[in-house]
């Protein structure tokens, strides 16, 4: 069984093949075999490409990590990702909410029908004011209160008128 030559460009000596290694040189690191600079035409493991000519760089160079205390070294992890969705960078006009609400409940009791209509005017000027958001309820309030009010105004009459020509009718 044949091994695939390992990258890098070194010998496995373990591994089976008619190649040897060179003889060590104590004075060199790694049991003494010495660190290629610059390839040469020569090395059967030589890098071909756009980094070819460059010189190695050195694996026995210290990390290039930021000196210890520095307090503008960048950390180890990555920065925070942001949400996905901001938070809402306005608040909602809280009279605004009350107007559409007194409106609605209008529907059923017709006493709070006025009031959130009228609450409806004073939280539009209050959203123009303070730059606050809530326009669709105040309106919304506004338009539901001042219907409601009016068909109020009109059962009421409509009950007067009926019950005037009553009294009038009597035998």
């Amino acid at each position: 069984m044949s091994y695939p030559p390992p990258s890098g460009g070194w010998q496995d000596p373990s591994a089976p093949g008619p190649q040897s290694s060179p003889p060590a040189d104590p004075t060199l690191p790694m049991g003494g075999n010495p660190i290629p600079t610059q390839p040469t035409s020569a090395d059967p493991y030589a890098p071909a490409g756009p980094y070819a000519g460059m010189p190695a760089a050195d694996p026995y160079a210290a990390p290039a990590y930021p000196a210890a205390g520095d307090p503008y070294a960048a950390g180890g992890y990555p920065p925070p990702a942001y949400p996905a969705y901001g938070a809402p960078t306005t608040k909602t006009n809280g009279m605004a909410i009350a107007a559409l609400a007194l409106a609605l409940i209008g529907i059923t009791s017709c006493i709070t029908a006025p009031i959130g209509a009228i609450l409806g005017h004073v939280a539009l000027k209050q959203i123009r004011e303070r730059g606050e958001s809530g326009e669709g309820m105040a309106k919304a309030g506004i338009i539901i209160g001042w219907i409601l009010t009016a068909l109020m105004i009109l059962f009421i009459v409509a009950v007067v008128i009926a019950a005037i020509a009553d009294s009038s009718n009597s035998y």
